[in-house]
């Protein structure tokens, strides 16, 4: 019996690719909490949370106890041992189910052999664990629970995801000289995210070595009006470099387009520079604790699977990222409840951090020391 669980899209449960009845959204609700923090204990308060988006009633735990009793003959039915696979704990359940199991842990998987594959020179296989892993994506992530919190913030951080990859299989279809593959791709993706340009860069290089010159200068012409439109900026260093290369029509190394100021490393949108601003750093805790902001980002909320993870119920499940920007580091709001406070000032959607800089989420002060 092989058991699959997809969050990638709409929630499903399947045993030898047949579908199995779930029930309605809240149960859907559980079991993709349940995947998302798969081998690891869930609290019943924590899923009721989940389930009944921060409001659930008193009687949660009954509700709770049909939900799960419901999957588990599902499974038994299929001829799974239910008992095994949804497991009850001290505090509440437990989904015991392997990467492979899910869509969540194979995207995962094929994501991380494909930057092990690239970083070993291998374009060829890198695109095609890149395409495997996109291949595990079949909509919008949980996207019969939207509405919900935690699906929301779950969406946001996995689209996220998504178009690293997606960005990522591009790279490599370039380095293996399938430039005009992508163009029509990467036209889409500058169309749905201007304001990223390390996408720009892709796209203006795809042209350029697809022997249009013009519609590569063309780009360069978009993308310099659109930051200065949107953002009243010029464009970072690896655009002016490309632009000025296509401009004297040179021989484009794409192994050095991508060292020039990696690009899909963390995607983000394009920030003003700001003096003060940080490149690395750490978050001091209020017991003193330090925690090292890694080189691919630090993700805070109440689930889990994040890499700081804050017990405290004004925190929603995905808060905040932390993550690189040619600016410094930028701390993202994952569409969180409560926001997140800089110096107790609200910020709308992203900040650059700077030394000193007091960052506030839920009743949580977190310190952040630059350097």
């Amino acid at each position: 019996m092989v058991l699959d669980v997809r969050v990638l899209g709409p929630v499903r449960l399947l045993v030898d690719g047949a579908p199995l009845a779930v029930g309605g959204p809240k149960p859907r609700a559980l079991l993709a909490a349940l995947t998302v923090n798969r081998r690891r204990a869930v609290s019943a308060q924590a899923l009721a949370d989940i389930v009944w988006n921060e409001e659930p009633p008193d009687s949660y735990q009954a509700s709770l106890q049909v939900f799960v009793s419901n999957i588990r003959k599902a499974l038994r039915n299929s001829g799974v041992d239910s008992g095994a696979v949804l497991r009850t704990e001290s505090s509440g359940y437990r989904l015991e189910i392997p990467d492979s199991g899910c869509d969540l842990g194979r995207f995962d998987a094929a994501r991380r052999a494909g930057s092990e594959a690239a970083g070993a020179g291998d374009h060829g296989g890198a695109a095609r664990l890149f395409a495997e892993a996109l291949a595990e994506w079949s909509g919008k992530a949980l996207d019969d629970l939207s509405g919900l919190q935690f699906a929301e913030s779950f969406a946001t951080a996995m689209d996220e995801e998504r178009l690293l990859v997606a960005s990522a299989r591009i790279d490599a279809e370039i380095a293996c000289g399938h430039a005009s593959s992508v163009v029509g791709e990467l036209v889409s993706m500058t169309g749905a995210h201007p304001l990223r340009e390390p996408l720009w860069v892709q796209l203006i290089t795809a042209l350029y070595l697809s022997g249009r010159q013009a519609d590569a200068l063309e780009a360069c012409r978009r993308v310099r009006a659109v930051l200065a439109e949107e953002l009243g900026i010029d464009p970072g260093p690896a655009l002016t470099e490309l632009e000025q290369r296509v401009l004297r029509q040179e021989p484009l190394d794409t192994t050095d387009i991508a060292r020039v100021e990696r690009m899909a490393q963390a995607m983000t949108e394009t920030v003003t520079e700001t003096p003060q601003s940080a490149r690395t750093g750490r978050l001091r805790l209020p017991d003193g604790r330090a925690v090292p902001i890694p080189k691919g980002g630090l993700k805070i909320g109440r689930m889990t699977d994040n890499d700081l993870v804050l017990d405290d119920p004004k925190v929603s499940r995905y808060h905040a990222h932390i993550l690189p920007s040619r600016a410094g580091l930028l701390i993202k709001d994952l569409h969180s409840a409560n926001g997140i406070y800089i110096n107790e000032q609200l910020i709308e959607s992203g900040s650059v951090l700077a030394d000193g800089d007091a960052v506030r989420i839920g009743a949580t002060v977190l310190l952040f020391e630059g350097g």
